[in-house]
């Protein structure tokens, strides 16, 4: 299992690339596009964490170093539930819109805040389709 340092030093280089991608004009984030991309990056690593060079078990570390990263650039209520609220809420949708994210990348974000927000909602409706299928 990774330290909490180890895992800062490895996603520094990511955490830099997704603060410079939601940057405008030279020095303002766009906190609604980057915290599109941190449920993307959070969704993912989740999905697979094999492939960033992560264990499942690095995960709840892994968590508690992106959620300063998000206290850093959103304040100090941000956390990944405040980041897949947004994702879910009619300015997340628009976001999600004007980044041209096309559906399955939406349908991944939207199913994340469905299991963050909501987890009972959440089995209940996955029991459902298991059931349909």
């Amino acid at each position: 299992m990774l330290s909490e340092e180890d895992l800062h030093h490895a996603f520094a280089p990511v955490f830099a690339d997704l603060r410079e991608r939601a940057t405008v004009a030279e020095r303002f984030i766009d906190r609604n596009l980057y915290q599109v991309y941190v449920a993307t990056l959070w969704s993912n690593v989740v999905l697979s964490p094999d492939e960033v060079g992560i264990t499942e078990d690095d995960l709840e570390t892994l968590h508690n170093v992106l959620v300063v990263e998000l206290k850093d650039v959103l304040g100090a209520d941000a956390s990944l539930t405040t980041v897949f609220e947004f994702i879910n809420s009619k300015p997340g949708e628009a976001t999600m819109r004007e980044a041209r994210l096309n559906q399955t990348h939406k349908d991944l974000l939207q199913y994340f805040s469905s299991m963050i927000l909501d987890p009972d909602g959440h089995k209940k409706w996955m029991d459902e389709l298991r059931e349909k299928l």
